[in-house]
Protein backbone atom coordinates (compact mmCIF):
# COMPACT_ATOMS: atom_id res chain seq x y z
CA UNK A 1 0.00 0.00 0.00
CA UNK A 2 2.80 2.35 0.74
CA UNK A 3 4.65 2.07 -2.46
CA UNK A 4 1.43 1.89 -4.69
CA UNK A 5 0.08 5.34 -2.26
CA UNK A 6 3.07 6.85 -3.20
CA UNK A 7 3.40 6.24 -6.56
CA UNK A 8 0.29 7.27 -7.92
CA UNK A 9 0.27 10.75 -5.45
CA UNK A 10 3.42 11.32 -6.87
CA UNK A 11 2.28 11.13 -10.47
CA UNK A 12 -0.66 13.44 -9.76
CA UNK A 13 1.74 15.59 -7.70
CA UNK A 14 4.64 16.06 -10.52
CA UNK A 15 3.60 19.15 -12.18
CA UNK A 16 3.14 21.00 -8.75
CA UNK A 17 6.73 19.91 -7.36
CA UNK A 18 7.94 20.90 -10.94
CA UNK A 19 7.12 24.58 -10.06
CA UNK A 20 8.31 24.54 -6.26
CA UNK A 21 11.90 22.80 -7.50
CA UNK A 22 12.07 25.17 -10.93
CA UNK A 23 11.81 22.30 -13.11
CA UNK A 24 9.96 21.32 -16.61
CA UNK A 25 7.25 18.92 -15.69
CA UNK A 26 8.44 16.72 -18.28
CA UNK A 27 12.22 16.65 -17.17
CA UNK A 28 10.24 15.91 -13.72
CA UNK A 29 9.65 11.94 -15.09
CA UNK A 30 12.99 10.87 -13.85
CA UNK A 31 11.77 11.16 -9.73
CA UNK A 32 9.51 8.43 -10.60
CA UNK A 33 11.85 6.42 -13.45
CA UNK A 34 14.87 7.21 -10.53
CA UNK A 35 12.46 4.53 -7.97
CA UNK A 36 11.61 2.19 -10.58
CA UNK A 37 15.78 1.86 -11.99
CA UNK A 38 16.77 1.51 -8.24
CA UNK A 39 14.03 -1.05 -7.60
CA UNK A 40 14.68 -3.14 -11.19
CA UNK A 41 18.59 -2.94 -10.32
CA UNK A 42 17.97 -4.52 -6.47
CA UNK A 43 14.98 -7.24 -7.13
CA UNK A 44 17.51 -9.77 -7.81
CA UNK A 45 18.65 -9.55 -3.89
CA UNK A 46 15.61 -9.92 -2.97
CA UNK A 47 14.69 -13.57 -3.58
CA UNK A 48 18.36 -14.49 -2.18
CA UNK A 49 17.87 -12.06 1.22
CA UNK A 50 14.54 -14.04 2.10
CA UNK A 51 16.28 -17.24 1.50
CA UNK A 52 19.42 -16.91 3.25
CA UNK A 53 17.81 -13.92 6.08
CA UNK A 54 14.83 -14.71 6.78
CA UNK A 55 11.41 -13.31 4.90
CA UNK A 56 10.94 -11.66 8.25
CA UNK A 57 14.06 -10.18 8.83
CA UNK A 58 14.06 -8.77 4.82
CA UNK A 59 10.37 -7.41 5.40
CA UNK A 60 11.21 -5.07 8.53
CA UNK A 61 14.37 -4.08 6.73
CA UNK A 62 12.74 -3.03 3.21
CA UNK A 63 9.90 -1.03 5.77
CA UNK A 64 12.27 0.73 7.79
CA UNK A 65 14.61 1.69 4.91
CA UNK A 66 11.62 3.06 2.83
CA UNK A 67 10.12 5.20 5.18
CA UNK A 68 13.57 6.69 5.52
CA UNK A 69 14.06 7.28 1.87
CA UNK A 70 10.06 8.73 1.71
CA UNK A 71 11.46 11.53 4.80
CA UNK A 72 14.25 12.27 2.87
CA UNK A 73 12.29 12.45 -0.10
CA UNK A 74 10.05 15.36 1.91
CA UNK A 75 12.62 17.02 2.98
CA UNK A 76 14.97 17.56 0.08
CA UNK A 77 15.24 21.20 -2.02
CA UNK A 78 16.29 20.25 -4.99
CA UNK A 79 16.02 17.76 -8.21
CA UNK A 80 19.38 15.63 -7.39
CA UNK A 81 18.26 15.33 -3.67
CA UNK A 82 15.23 14.08 -4.58
CA UNK A 83 16.60 11.75 -6.97
CA UNK A 84 19.15 10.44 -4.34
CA UNK A 85 16.62 10.23 -1.77
CA UNK A 86 13.58 8.22 -4.48
CA UNK A 87 16.11 5.60 -6.08
CA UNK A 88 16.96 4.62 -2.15
CA UNK A 89 13.18 4.32 -1.70
CA UNK A 90 13.45 2.15 -4.72
CA UNK A 91 15.99 -0.41 -3.11
CA UNK A 92 14.19 -0.28 0.07
CA UNK A 93 11.10 -1.07 -2.15
CA UNK A 94 12.79 -3.69 -3.83
CA UNK A 95 12.54 -5.97 -0.83
CA UNK A 96 9.06 -5.60 0.01
CA UNK A 97 6.56 -6.86 -2.87
CA UNK A 98 8.72 -9.99 -4.30
CA UNK A 99 9.14 -10.87 -0.34
CA UNK A 100 4.89 -11.07 0.06
CA UNK A 101 4.73 -13.09 -2.51
CA UNK A 102 6.93 -15.57 -2.01
CA UNK A 103 5.67 -16.33 0.99
CA UNK A 104 2.30 -17.16 -0.75
CA UNK A 105 3.29 -18.40 -3.58
CA UNK A 106 5.19 -20.96 -0.94
CA UNK A 107 1.89 -21.71 1.31
CA UNK A 108 -0.91 -21.52 -1.66
CA UNK A 109 -1.96 -24.74 -3.82
CA UNK A 110 -1.32 -23.49 -7.95
CA UNK A 111 -5.49 -23.57 -8.09
CA UNK A 112 -6.22 -21.14 -5.56
CA UNK A 113 -3.11 -18.76 -6.59
CA UNK A 114 -5.42 -16.72 -8.97
CA UNK A 115 -7.67 -16.07 -6.46
CA UNK A 116 -4.50 -15.63 -3.72
CA UNK A 117 -3.02 -13.07 -5.79
CA UNK A 118 -6.37 -11.54 -6.09
CA UNK A 119 -6.64 -10.80 -2.57
CA UNK A 120 -2.79 -10.30 -2.17
CA UNK A 121 -3.10 -7.37 -4.45
CA UNK A 122 -6.34 -5.34 -2.83
CA UNK A 123 -4.66 -3.96 0.00
CA UNK A 124 -1.79 -2.23 -2.45
CA UNK A 125 -4.92 -0.99 -4.69
CA UNK A 126 -6.51 0.99 -1.74
CA UNK A 127 -2.90 3.06 -2.59
CA UNK A 128 -4.19 3.81 -5.98
CA UNK A 129 -7.62 4.42 -5.02
CA UNK A 130 -7.33 6.87 -2.27
CA UNK A 131 -3.82 8.27 -3.99
CA UNK A 132 -5.48 10.74 -6.48
CA UNK A 133 -7.23 12.41 -4.29
CA UNK A 134 -5.62 12.39 -0.93
CA UNK A 135 -2.34 13.20 -3.83
CA UNK A 136 -4.83 16.09 -5.47
CA UNK A 137 -6.01 17.48 -2.40
CA UNK A 138 -2.35 17.83 -0.54
CA UNK A 139 -0.94 19.33 -3.13
CA UNK A 140 -3.75 21.49 -4.01
CA UNK A 141 -4.26 22.96 -0.26
CA UNK A 142 -1.12 22.13 1.87
CA UNK A 143 2.96 21.34 0.07
CA UNK A 144 4.07 18.47 -1.48
CA UNK A 145 6.20 17.31 0.96
CA UNK A 146 3.61 15.91 2.88
CA UNK A 147 3.03 12.91 0.00
CA UNK A 148 5.96 11.57 1.17
CA UNK A 149 5.78 12.57 5.13
CA UNK A 150 2.20 10.61 4.92
CA UNK A 151 3.92 7.17 4.74
CA UNK A 152 5.42 7.14 7.60
CA UNK A 153 2.99 6.29 9.92
CA UNK A 154 1.43 3.48 7.50
CA UNK A 155 5.03 2.25 7.78
CA UNK A 156 5.14 1.88 11.42
CA UNK A 157 1.63 -0.11 10.93
CA UNK A 158 3.33 -2.33 8.76
CA UNK A 159 6.37 -2.74 10.96
CA UNK A 160 4.10 -4.15 14.06
CA UNK A 161 2.00 -6.52 11.57
CA UNK A 162 4.72 -7.80 10.11
CA UNK A 163 5.94 -8.51 13.74
CA UNK A 164 2.88 -10.38 14.89
CA UNK A 165 2.02 -12.27 11.54
CA UNK A 166 4.55 -12.81 9.14
CA UNK A 167 6.62 -16.14 9.32
CA UNK A 168 10.30 -15.88 9.08
CA UNK A 169 10.32 -18.45 5.87
CA UNK A 170 13.82 -18.85 4.84
CA UNK A 171 15.30 -21.46 2.50
CA UNK A 172 17.82 -24.08 4.14
CA UNK A 173 21.06 -23.66 2.40
CA UNK A 174 20.98 -20.56 0.20
CA UNK A 175 22.83 -20.18 -2.61
CA UNK A 176 25.38 -18.07 -2.39
CA UNK A 177 25.21 -14.41 -4.19
CA UNK A 178 25.63 -13.81 -7.48
CA UNK A 179 27.88 -10.43 -7.27
CA UNK A 180 29.30 -10.56 -11.01
CA UNK A 181 25.78 -11.03 -12.03
CA UNK A 182 24.39 -8.13 -9.85
CA UNK A 183 27.00 -5.91 -10.66
CA UNK A 184 26.31 -6.34 -15.13
CA UNK A 185 23.00 -6.46 -14.80
CA UNK A 186 22.65 -3.11 -12.72
CA UNK A 187 25.16 -1.36 -15.07
CA UNK A 188 23.68 -2.73 -18.01
CA UNK A 189 19.71 -1.76 -16.96
CA UNK A 190 20.67 1.63 -15.43
CA UNK A 191 22.85 2.38 -18.50
CA UNK A 192 19.99 1.41 -21.22
CA UNK A 193 17.22 3.15 -18.89
CA UNK A 194 19.25 6.35 -18.72
CA UNK A 195 20.02 6.65 -22.10
CA UNK A 196 16.75 6.29 -22.98
CA UNK A 197 15.75 8.77 -20.52
CA UNK A 198 18.30 11.69 -22.43
CA UNK A 199 17.34 11.39 -25.58
CA UNK A 200 16.73 14.61 -27.27
CA UNK A 201 17.40 16.17 -24.05
CA UNK A 202 20.47 19.07 -23.94
CA UNK A 203 21.50 18.55 -20.31
CA UNK A 204 24.34 15.55 -21.90
CA UNK A 205 25.73 15.36 -25.22
CA UNK A 206 25.10 13.14 -28.17
CA UNK A 207 28.10 10.94 -27.46
CA UNK A 208 27.68 10.25 -23.50
CA UNK A 209 24.14 9.46 -24.43
CA UNK A 210 24.97 6.82 -26.90
CA UNK A 211 27.74 5.49 -24.26
CA UNK A 212 25.27 4.99 -21.81
CA UNK A 213 23.06 2.42 -24.45
CA UNK A 214 26.09 1.18 -26.05
CA UNK A 215 27.77 -0.09 -22.55
CA UNK A 216 24.45 -0.92 -21.03
CA UNK A 217 23.61 -3.14 -23.53
CA UNK A 218 27.30 -4.62 -23.49
CA UNK A 219 26.94 -5.49 -20.27
CA UNK A 220 23.63 -6.95 -20.36
CA UNK A 221 25.16 -9.22 -23.52
CA UNK A 222 27.90 -10.02 -20.80
CA UNK A 223 24.84 -11.03 -18.48
CA UNK A 224 23.86 -13.88 -20.77
CA UNK A 225 27.74 -14.95 -21.47
CA UNK A 226 28.27 -15.25 -17.24
CA UNK A 227 24.51 -16.49 -16.47
CA UNK A 228 25.51 -19.64 -19.11
CA UNK A 229 28.52 -20.43 -17.14
CA UNK A 230 27.65 -20.34 -13.16
CA UNK A 231 24.77 -22.55 -11.28
CA UNK A 232 23.97 -19.46 -8.98
CA UNK A 233 23.21 -16.70 -11.85
CA UNK A 234 21.39 -14.31 -10.05
CA UNK A 235 18.72 -14.43 -13.41
CA UNK A 236 17.75 -17.40 -14.51
CA UNK A 237 17.17 -17.37 -17.92
CA UNK A 238 16.40 -20.90 -18.09
CA UNK A 239 12.78 -19.39 -16.99
CA UNK A 240 12.17 -17.99 -20.36
CA UNK A 241 12.22 -21.48 -22.05
CA UNK A 242 8.71 -22.14 -20.60
CA UNK A 243 6.32 -20.01 -22.85
CA UNK A 244 3.33 -19.40 -20.33
CA UNK A 245 6.83 -16.91 -18.17
CA UNK A 246 7.75 -15.36 -21.38
CA UNK A 247 4.23 -14.31 -22.13
CA UNK A 248 3.57 -13.13 -18.75
CA UNK A 249 7.16 -11.15 -18.39
CA UNK A 250 7.91 -10.22 -22.03
CA UNK A 251 4.89 -10.53 -23.74
CA UNK A 252 3.39 -8.53 -20.49
CA UNK A 253 5.91 -5.67 -20.65
CA UNK A 254 4.43 -3.44 -23.74
CA UNK A 255 1.61 -3.50 -21.74
CA UNK A 256 2.99 -2.46 -18.22
CA UNK A 257 5.08 0.14 -20.04
CA UNK A 258 1.46 1.79 -20.91
CA UNK A 259 0.50 1.16 -17.18
CA UNK A 260 3.87 3.82 -16.36
CA UNK A 261 3.52 6.30 -18.98
CA UNK A 262 -0.49 6.83 -18.21
CA UNK A 263 -0.57 8.18 -14.74
CA UNK A 264 2.67 10.46 -16.28
CA UNK A 265 1.18 11.67 -19.02
CA UNK A 266 -2.82 11.97 -17.55
CA UNK A 267 -1.30 14.16 -15.01
CA UNK A 268 -0.03 16.39 -17.39
CA UNK A 269 -2.64 16.50 -19.95
CA UNK A 270 -5.30 17.18 -17.22
CA UNK A 271 -3.15 19.79 -15.18
CA UNK A 272 -0.91 21.14 -17.50
CA UNK A 273 -2.35 21.39 -21.02
CA UNK A 274 -6.51 21.39 -19.22
CA UNK A 275 -5.77 23.71 -16.38
CA UNK A 276 -7.27 21.96 -13.81
CA UNK A 277 -6.42 21.86 -10.01
CA UNK A 278 -4.53 18.75 -8.84
CA UNK A 279 -7.41 17.82 -6.78
CA UNK A 280 -9.87 17.94 -9.69
CA UNK A 281 -7.34 15.65 -11.60
CA UNK A 282 -7.06 13.20 -8.67
CA UNK A 283 -10.42 13.27 -8.57
CA UNK A 284 -10.39 11.94 -12.39
CA UNK A 285 -8.30 9.70 -12.28
CA UNK A 286 -9.51 8.02 -9.30
CA UNK A 287 -12.25 6.56 -11.36
CA UNK A 288 -9.25 4.40 -12.88
CA UNK A 289 -8.32 2.74 -10.20
CA UNK A 290 -11.60 2.69 -8.03
CA UNK A 291 -12.84 0.05 -11.21
CA UNK A 292 -9.39 -1.82 -10.76
CA UNK A 293 -10.32 -2.65 -7.23
CA UNK A 294 -13.84 -4.01 -8.76
CA UNK A 295 -12.15 -6.01 -11.22
CA UNK A 296 -10.22 -8.00 -8.94
CA UNK A 297 -13.41 -10.00 -7.87
CA UNK A 298 -14.51 -10.69 -11.17
CA UNK A 299 -10.82 -11.59 -12.96
CA UNK A 300 -11.50 -15.36 -11.64
CA UNK A 301 -14.73 -16.02 -12.81
CA UNK A 302 -13.66 -14.66 -16.07
CA UNK A 303 -10.19 -16.70 -16.29
CA UNK A 304 -12.26 -20.08 -15.27
CA UNK A 305 -14.79 -19.11 -18.44
CA UNK A 306 -12.81 -18.30 -20.88
CA UNK A 307 -9.09 -19.51 -19.86
CA UNK A 308 -6.01 -17.21 -20.03
CA UNK A 309 -5.33 -17.32 -24.19
CA UNK A 310 -8.57 -16.31 -24.91
CA UNK A 311 -8.85 -13.59 -22.05
CA UNK A 312 -5.27 -11.82 -22.20
CA UNK A 313 -5.57 -11.71 -26.22
CA UNK A 314 -8.54 -10.28 -26.17
CA UNK A 315 -8.32 -7.72 -23.49
CA UNK A 316 -4.67 -6.69 -25.13
CA UNK A 317 -6.90 -5.28 -27.47
CA UNK A 318 -9.58 -3.34 -25.29
CA UNK A 319 -6.44 -1.83 -23.11
CA UNK A 320 -4.70 -0.39 -26.14
CA UNK A 321 -8.08 0.85 -27.42
CA UNK A 322 -8.20 2.85 -24.14
CA UNK A 323 -4.58 4.11 -23.49
CA UNK A 324 -5.69 5.59 -27.52
CA UNK A 325 -8.66 7.10 -26.20
CA UNK A 326 -6.92 9.44 -23.57
CA UNK A 327 -5.74 11.21 -26.33
CA UNK A 328 -9.13 12.35 -27.64
CA UNK A 329 -9.84 14.04 -25.04
CA UNK A 330 -9.54 17.90 -25.27
CA UNK A 331 -10.92 21.06 -22.66
CA UNK A 332 -14.47 21.01 -24.01
CA UNK A 333 -14.65 16.96 -23.55
CA UNK A 334 -17.69 16.71 -20.79
CA UNK A 335 -16.09 15.36 -17.14
CA UNK A 336 -18.50 12.13 -17.50
CA UNK A 337 -17.29 11.01 -20.76
CA UNK A 338 -13.38 11.34 -19.36
CA UNK A 339 -14.62 9.69 -15.77
CA UNK A 340 -16.35 7.06 -17.88
CA UNK A 341 -13.28 5.89 -20.06
CA UNK A 342 -10.73 6.01 -17.21
CA UNK A 343 -12.76 3.91 -15.68
CA UNK A 344 -13.31 1.42 -18.66
CA UNK A 345 -9.64 1.58 -18.86
CA UNK A 346 -8.53 0.84 -15.08
CA UNK A 347 -11.47 -1.93 -15.09
CA UNK A 348 -9.91 -3.71 -18.25
CA UNK A 349 -6.28 -2.92 -17.56
CA UNK A 350 -6.63 -4.63 -13.89
CA UNK A 351 -8.14 -7.79 -15.63
CA UNK A 352 -4.80 -7.75 -17.88
CA UNK A 353 -2.48 -7.46 -14.77
CA UNK A 354 -3.76 -10.16 -12.56
CA UNK A 355 -4.18 -12.63 -15.50
CA UNK A 356 -0.72 -12.11 -16.07
CA UNK A 357 0.63 -12.02 -12.51
CA UNK A 358 -1.00 -15.37 -12.29
CA UNK A 359 -0.09 -16.91 -15.72
CA UNK A 360 3.75 -16.13 -14.71
CA UNK A 361 3.68 -18.81 -12.31
CA UNK A 362 1.57 -21.91 -13.72
CA UNK A 363 4.45 -23.84 -15.08
CA UNK A 364 7.04 -22.89 -12.63
CA UNK A 365 8.29 -25.90 -10.22
CA UNK A 366 8.48 -25.05 -6.52
CA UNK A 367 12.12 -24.95 -6.28
CA UNK A 368 12.54 -22.19 -8.67
CA UNK A 369 9.38 -19.85 -6.96
CA UNK A 370 11.77 -17.70 -5.47
CA UNK A 371 13.53 -16.79 -8.80
CA UNK A 372 10.70 -16.37 -10.59
CA UNK A 373 8.76 -13.73 -8.44
CA UNK A 374 12.30 -11.81 -8.57
CA UNK A 375 12.70 -11.65 -12.15
CA UNK A 376 8.78 -11.55 -12.87
CA UNK A 377 8.82 -8.21 -10.35
CA UNK A 378 11.90 -7.29 -11.83
CA UNK A 379 10.61 -7.03 -15.58
CA UNK A 380 7.98 -5.44 -14.18
CA UNK A 381 9.46 -2.44 -12.68
CA UNK A 382 11.78 -2.13 -15.75
CA UNK A 383 8.78 -2.03 -18.03
CA UNK A 384 7.51 0.21 -16.29
CA UNK A 385 10.52 2.65 -16.39
CA UNK A 386 10.91 1.85 -20.00
CA UNK A 387 7.48 3.59 -20.09
CA UNK A 388 7.35 6.50 -18.37
CA UNK A 389 11.15 7.01 -19.79
CA UNK A 390 9.44 6.58 -23.41
CA UNK A 391 6.31 8.95 -22.66
CA UNK A 392 9.13 11.54 -21.88
CA UNK A 393 11.09 11.48 -25.04
CA UNK A 394 7.83 11.01 -26.99
CA UNK A 395 6.81 14.45 -25.50
CA UNK A 396 9.85 16.25 -25.97
CA UNK A 397 9.98 15.11 -29.91
CA UNK A 398 6.74 15.81 -30.04
CA UNK A 399 7.37 19.67 -28.51
CA UNK A 400 10.51 20.13 -30.70
CA UNK A 401 8.23 19.22 -34.14
CA UNK A 402 5.06 21.41 -32.85
CA UNK A 403 7.95 24.25 -32.34
CA UNK A 404 6.97 24.86 -28.82
CA UNK A 405 7.54 24.56 -25.28
CA UNK A 406 4.48 24.44 -23.67
CA UNK A 407 2.72 21.12 -23.92
CA UNK A 408 -1.00 20.85 -25.12
CA UNK A 409 -3.58 18.47 -25.21
CA UNK A 410 -2.32 18.44 -29.20
CA UNK A 411 1.00 17.89 -28.41
CA UNK A 412 0.18 15.09 -25.81
CA UNK A 413 -3.01 12.76 -28.09
CA UNK A 414 0.26 11.36 -30.64
CA UNK A 415 2.12 9.99 -27.63
CA UNK A 416 -1.31 8.35 -26.35
CA UNK A 417 -2.03 6.99 -29.47
CA UNK A 418 2.01 5.36 -30.11
CA UNK A 419 1.85 3.98 -25.76
CA UNK A 420 -1.11 2.01 -26.92
CA UNK A 421 0.59 0.72 -30.25
CA UNK A 422 3.23 -0.25 -28.11
CA UNK A 423 0.94 -1.92 -25.97
CA UNK A 424 -0.57 -3.85 -28.50
CA UNK A 425 2.44 -5.91 -29.79
CA UNK A 426 1.88 -7.75 -26.40
CA UNK A 427 -1.09 -9.37 -28.61
CA UNK A 428 2.13 -11.36 -30.24
CA UNK A 429 2.84 -13.41 -26.93
CA UNK A 430 -0.60 -14.09 -26.79
CA UNK A 431 -2.51 -15.54 -29.78
CA UNK A 432 0.77 -17.94 -29.45
CA UNK A 433 -0.09 -20.02 -26.48
CA UNK A 434 -1.65 -23.14 -26.41
CA UNK A 435 -5.62 -22.72 -25.22
CA UNK A 436 -5.01 -24.79 -22.04
CA UNK A 437 -2.02 -22.93 -21.06
CA UNK A 438 -2.29 -22.17 -16.97
CA UNK A 439 -5.45 -24.26 -16.89
CA UNK A 440 -4.35 -25.68 -13.54
CA UNK A 441 -4.51 -21.98 -12.20
CA UNK A 442 -8.28 -21.85 -12.24
CA UNK A 443 -9.16 -25.38 -11.56
CA UNK A 444 -9.94 -26.87 -15.58
CA UNK A 445 -8.36 -30.25 -15.27
CA UNK A 446 -6.41 -31.63 -17.80
CA UNK A 447 -4.25 -29.00 -18.32
CA UNK A 448 -0.77 -30.19 -19.88
CA UNK A 449 2.76 -27.69 -19.19
CA UNK A 450 2.65 -25.21 -21.51
CA UNK A 451 6.36 -25.59 -22.63
CA UNK A 452 8.23 -24.78 -25.49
Amino acid sequence: MMQTLNATVLANALPTMARSLHEDPVHLNTAITAYLLAAAVFLPISGWAADRFGAKKVFLFAIVGYASACAGCGFAHSLPQLLLARFCAGAAGAMMGPVGRLVLLRSTAKHNLVRAMSVLTMPALLGPVLGPPIGGLIVTYGSWRWIFFLNLPIALLGVLLVTRFIPNVREEGARALDWPGLLLTGVGMAGVVYGFENLGRSELPPWAVAGMMGGGVICLGLYVWHARRVENAILDLDLLRIRTFTASVVGGAFMRMGMGASPFMLALLLQVAFGLSALQAGLMTFASAAAALVMKTCAPPILSRFGFKRTLSVNAVIVAVTFMAYGLFNPTTPHWLIYAVLLTGGFFRSLQFTSLNGMAFADIDPDRMSRASTMSTMGQQLAQSIGIGLAATLLRALMAHAHTSRLSAGVIAPAFVAIGLTALISLLFFIGLPSDAGADLHGVKGARLARS
